[in-house]
C-alpha cells in the first residue's frame, strides 16, 4: 500500500478521533467538557479537519479524507485510479478513529444514561427527522464545502502550504456554525458511516440502535452536494 492510502487512512482517523472526540467530551456524563455546547463542538471539528488534512498531505495523499471529495474530483478529472484505495483508507480510518474515541472515553459510556447521546458521539442524526429535507441540508452543506475548497486552491486565490489546511478547517467551522443545526453536518460519508459501524459492533455500555434507517442520508447527501459543486465550478470557470 502506497503513501496515498496511508495518508488518507491516518488523516481520516485523526479527523474522526478528534472530531467525535469533541462530541464525546461535550455530551458524555462526568466528562470535564460536559455541556460545552455547539460552539465547542463546531470548533473541535474545525481543528479535527485541520489536523486530518495536514497529516494526510504530509504522508503523501491529496488530503481528501472524505469519499464525497474523492468521488467528485475523480468525476471531474475522469481519473478513477485512486478511488478504490482512497475510499478503503477513508472508511477504515473512520472506523479506527471511532474505536479510539470509545477507548479514550471508556469509563464514561456506562455513566451516560441516554443511548441517543452515545450514538451522537459516533454518527450524525437530524434535529427534525424529515429524510427529504435532511438530504437537502447535507447536500447544501457539502456543496458549500467543495465549492469553497475549489476556490481556496484555485489559481486566482492560489492558497498553498500550511495556510490551505487552516483555511479548510475554518471553512468547516463556518459550515458547522451556519448549516450544522438541522443534521449535525456530516458532509463526509466516511465520517458518518464508518463510526456508525463502530457503534454497531463495539461493546459500548448501554448503547441503543445505530439508526440504520437514517444512515443513507449522510452518505448520499454529501456525494450529491459534492457533484453539484463540481458542475457549478465548471460552469463559472472556477479552478
Amino acid at each position: 500500500m502506497d503513501s496515498g492510502f496511508w495518508g488518507e487512512f491516518l488523516g481520516t482517523m485523526m479527523l474522526v478521533l478528534l472530531g467525535n472526540g469533541v462530541v464525546a467530551n461535550v455530551l458524555l456524563a462526568q466528562s470535564k467538557g460536559n455541556g460545552g455546547g455547539w460552539i465547542v463542538i463546531s470548533a473541535g471539528w474545525a481543528f479535527a479537519v485541520l489536523c486530518g488534512v495536514v497529516v494526510a498531505l504530509a504522508i503523501g495523499s491529496h488530503g481528501h479524507i472524505n469519499p464525497a471529495v474523492t468521488l467528485a474530483f475523480a468525476y471531474s478529472s475522469g481519473s478513477w485510479d485512486l478511488v478504490p484505495s482512497y475510499l478503503a483508507a477513508q472508511f477504515l480510518g473512520g472506523f479506527v478513529g471511532a474505536a479510539l474515541v470509545w477507548l479514550a472515553y471508556l469509563p464514561h459510556w456506562a455513566k451516560t444514561e441516554c443511548a441517543g447521546l452515545k450514538l451522537a458521539c459516533f454518527s450524525t442524526g437530524p434535529a427534525i427527522r424529515n429524510m427529504k429535507w435532511n438530504f437537502a441540508t447535507e447536500a447544501i452543506a457539502t456543496f458549500v464545502l467543495l465549492l469553497v475548497v475549489i476556490a481556496i486552491f484555485s489559481k486566482s486565490v492560489g492558497t498553498s502550504g500550511p495556510l490551505a489546511p487552516l483555511m479548510v478547517g475554518l471553512l468547516v467551522w463556518g459550515i458547522g456554525l451556519s448549516l450544522g443545526g438541522p443534521t449535525g453536518y456530516a458532509i463526509n460519508p466516511a465520517r458518518d458511516f464508518a463510526p456508525r459501524v463502530a457503534h454497531a459492533v463495539l461493546p459500548i455500555a448501554g448503547k441503543g440502535s445505530s439508526d440504520w434507517g437514517y444512515s443513507w442520508v449522510p452518505v448520499v447527501g454529501p456525494i450529491a452536494g459534492a457533484l453539484l459543486a463540481i458542475a457549478v465550478a465548471r460552469v463559472v470557470g472556477l479552478g
